[in-house]
């Protein structure tokens, strides 16, 4: 009980275990709530996938592009200037919205790996941005409230 405690304890403190901070990109970080701690490693895991692309030995993981990270990235970079705060926000609130859902053990997840595929299309062909940001969050709502 008392290892227990501490080990708890450790990971509130920001011990040994790693934080969310250390894997979304520092400009998402102030917008998104720190994540309670996920009763379970493997989930814990693959969100860290979904916003890097590292598979740290996760079965049937594909390492790489696309992630969140990266998407963000991409989405700013299409962004005209006077544009690029409210589409970090949007972008940087929409990621644990999806990444969350797509974490879930899937016998009970709305949005899998097709749907984040579908997702980063309409984000790429979208002619503005926030137009598109918009698009995906409907259709993710939509996906997570179980209608298809």
């Amino acid at each position: 009980m008392r290892t227990a405690a501490l080990l708890f304890a450790l990971l509130l403190a920001g011990g040994p275990a790693q934080s969310q901070e250390s894997f979304v990109r520092p400009d998402c970080q102030p917008p998104i709530a720190p994540d309670p701690l996920s009763p379970d490693p493997l989930t814990a895991r693959w969100y860290r996938r979904f916003w890097t692309g590292e598979c740290n030995d996760l079965r049937g993981c594909r390492r790489g592009s696309p992630n969140w990270n990266e998407i963000v990235g991409q989405l700013l970079a299409r962004s005209p200037p006077g544009a690029r705060a409210e589409v970090l926000a949007r972008a940087c609130k929409l990621g644990p919205l999806i990444g969350h859902e797509w974490t879930r053990p899937s016998a009970v997840r709305r949005i899998d790996t097709g749907d984040l595929g579908r997702f980063n299309s309409t984000l790429k062909s979208a002619p503005d941005v926030l137009e598109g940001l918009a698009r995906v969050e409907a259709q993710a709502r939509a996906k997570i409230a179980g209608q298809r």
